[in-house]
Parts: C-alpha cells; sequence; structure tokens
C-alpha cells in the first residue's frame, strides 16, 4: 500500500536525528553525504553561503525541502540552526575503541570524559578533540549527554569527524587502555604543573565535569596527574577549555619531535660523504 507524504515524514523522522547549523550540516555533506535523509533549509535565505549548501547537498543526491521558519523551528527542537536541518540516519553501528585502536598511524591521543553531562561542554570538547588531532573521545555510557542537536551545534562539524566512544565502565577502560602502552593522564589542578610534564608517546586525557572534577576511582586509576597553571583569581577553567589546552600541548610536543626528527635527517643527508680512492 502506498505511503502518505504525513506517513512518509513521521516515518523519516523516527529513524534520522536532526543536525542543524551550517558547520555541521556541511561537515557531515562532505564526509558522509550517504547518511543524509534529507536537508531542510528556510526558502526566504537565498544568500550565497545558503545557495551553497543546498548545492552541495542537491550535487550529492539528497533531497532538499525549502520551508517556513516554523518548520524549520520544529525540527530543530529548540536547538539554534541557522536556517539550516539536515536528517541524517540513525543506523550506522559507532566504532569501537579496539578498531579506532587498531586503525592508528600515530601514537594515541585519546579524549576521556568523566561525567560531562552538559551538551555544549562536550560538543564545544569534541570541537577541540577535532581541532588538535585527537583520535576519540570516550565517555561513560549512563554519565555523559550523547549526540544530541545541541552536541551537534555546539561541536561545529566535529561531532561527525571525531568518534564518540560511550563504555559501560570507564574505569576498566582506562585500565584496558594501560595494558595496551597508552599513558593515562588526569586533568588535576593538584597534579604535577603541564609546562614540565612529559607528554610524549600513546596518551590519553582524562578530564572531570566542572565542579566536581575526577571521581575517586578515576583519579586513582590514573598513571599520573596533571595541572594546568593559571595566572588569574579563578581556580579552575572550562572543561572544553582545559581539554583544548592540554591535547594542544601534547601535539605541540609532537610536533617539535617531528620537526626536529626531520631536520635531523636533513642534516645527516646533507653530509659530505667521505671520498674514495679509486684503486690503481
Amino acid at each position: 500500500m502506498r505511503r502518505t507524504a504525513a506517513q512518509t515524514t513521521i516515518a523519516l523522522l523516527t529513524s534520522t536525528r536532526p543536525l542543524c547549523g551550517f558547520h555541521a550540516v556541511t561537515a557531515r555533506l562532505r564526509r558522509r553525504a550517504a547518511g543524509v535523509e534529507a536537508l531542510y533549509v528556510d526558502a526566504s535565505r537565498r544568500d550565497p553561503r545558503m545557495r551553497e549548501i543546498v548545492s552541495r547537498a542537491s550535487g550529492a543526491g539528497v533531497a532538499v525541502h525549502r520551508v517556513d521558519a516554523s518548520r524549520i523551528d520544529a525540527l530543530a527542537g529548540g536547538v539554534t540552526h541557522q536556517g539550516v536541518v539536515a536528517l541524517v540516519g540513525l543506523g550506522e553501528p559507532p566504532a569501537t575503541l579496539d578498531e579506532i585502536l587498531a586503525g592508528l598511524a600515530e601514537p594515541a591521543l585519546l579524549l576521556v570524559l568523566d561525567g560531562v553531562t552538559d551538551p555544549h561542554n562536550l560538543g564545544a570538547c569534541l570541537r577541540s578533540a577535532d581541532a588538535f588531532g585527537a583520535q576519540a573521545v570516550i565517555v561513560p555510557r549512563d554519565r555523559a549527554a550523547g549526540i544530541t542537536a545541541a552536541v551537534a551545534r555546539a561541536a561545529s562539524g566535529a561531532a561527525e569527524t571525531v568518534p564518540l566512544v560511550a563504555v559501560t565502565n570507564l574505569v576498566r577502560t582506562l585500565r584496558e587502555l594501560k595494558e595496551q602502552g597508552v599513558w593515562v593522564l588526569g586533568a588535576d589542578r593538584d597534579g604535577e604543573t603541564l609546562v614540565d610534564a612529559d607528554l610524549s608517546g600513546p596518551i590519553a586525557w582524562v578530564l572531570g565535569a566542572e565542579g566536581s572534577g575526577l571521581r575517586r576511582l578515576t583519579r586513582e586509576t590514573c598513571d599520573r596527574l596533571v595541572g594546568i597553571p593559571t595566572m588569574g583569581t579563578v581556580e579552575s577553567v572550562n572543561v572544553s577549555v582545559a581539554a583544548g589546552i592540554c591535547l594542544y600541548a601534547t601535539r605541540a610536543v609532537r610536533l617539535r619531535a617531528a620537526g626536529a626528527a626531520g631536520a635531523a635527517e636533513a642534516a645527516a643527508g646533507a653530509r659530505p660523504q667521505r671520498a674514495t680512492l679509486a684503486p690503481s
């Protein structure tokens, strides 16, 4: 029996989630356009930015619907949307941590969030993870915000590029990472200073929620505790800011090491070869 338009819309909405805003939707169209079921745009907007995203979606075979602002608001569910909402499929299984670690081409750089439940903080942490090359963000399944429209919006596209891995037991996962040679560093203001910390090798940074910080068992499972030195009157910074600082510091160490290794190789290649006498 043929479905009515209303039935088709209901089926689509129940099998998808909304992705809102230009950054998030564009990132999804670039990486996995096949998973975008439909794009809804504000019919009153005809500016170059809107034309570009509509052209990208159409070129990828995504159905584009120009609707009024109230329809966009309803689809977004209260999330800021800039007049753009994509419906993306729910069926794609998330990558497991083992799969991610097995596919790495460099030492692990992971971000672990212990009890970060605010969607804007999680989205901002995903954004920092993407910016500084973390291969995954790990959260406890029962004490974290999942990928919602608000998280995706705050992530500005990073929710489509950085795997979010939800684990049943965070402490057990940290122990398994340690068994695989990953150094587990907890961000804690009472730890050694970040300026002097050894950030070489595979690293998983563990950050707690604002206010409560790391839970006791999580804290005790870390190999080392590292604090971010501050100069002002505030005692701590936002968790997403702390994540960005820790990840940047680690990436900077790796970039300096790679630069030094490259310079050494170049110097070795430029050394004059010792002359040898040809036999008479």
